[in-house]
C-alpha cells in the first residue's frame, strides 16, 4: 500500500524528482560553465523555470527546431553520436598515450 502524504504518492515524488534534476542538469549542461549544479538548485523555483525556459527558446530558435528538444547536442549523445567540438579537432590523435 502506498500512503499519501498531502496527496503526494511515491511515484510522483519520483516523477517531481526526475524532472528537477532534469531541469538542474539542462540548465548547468546547456549552459556553458555560466551556471555550476549548487546554484541552479538552490534557485528560487520561479528564476530556475524562467532560466530553463529561456535556455530552450534560445537553443529551438538557434537549431531551427520546432519539436521542442532542448538542444541537437542532447540527442546526439541519447543516440551516441557526439561531434567533436572545433577548439579539438586537430588536438586529438587515436595513438594511445605513453606513460
Amino acid at each position: 500500500m502506498d500512503l499519501a502524504f498531502f496527496g503526494l504518492t511515491s511515484e510522483i515524488a519520483k516523477q517531481f524528482r526526475v524532472n528537477l534534476f532534469t531541469q538542474i542538469h539542462e540548465i548547468v549542461f546547456h549552459g556553458q560553465g555560466g551556471y555550476d549544479w549548487e546554484t541552479v538548485y538552490s534557485m528560487p523555483i520561479w528564476l530556475r523555470k524562467f532560466t530553463f525556459h529561456k535556455m530552450k527558446t534560445y537553443y529551438d530558435e538557434k537549431n531551427g527546431d520546432k519539436n521542442g528538444d532542448l538542444d541537437s547536442q542532447t540527442k546526439a549523445i541519447q543516440e551516441g553520436k557526439i561531434q567533436i567540438p572545433d577548439h579539438f579537432k586537430g588536438k586529438l590523435t587515436s595513438k594511445t598515450p605513453k606513460y
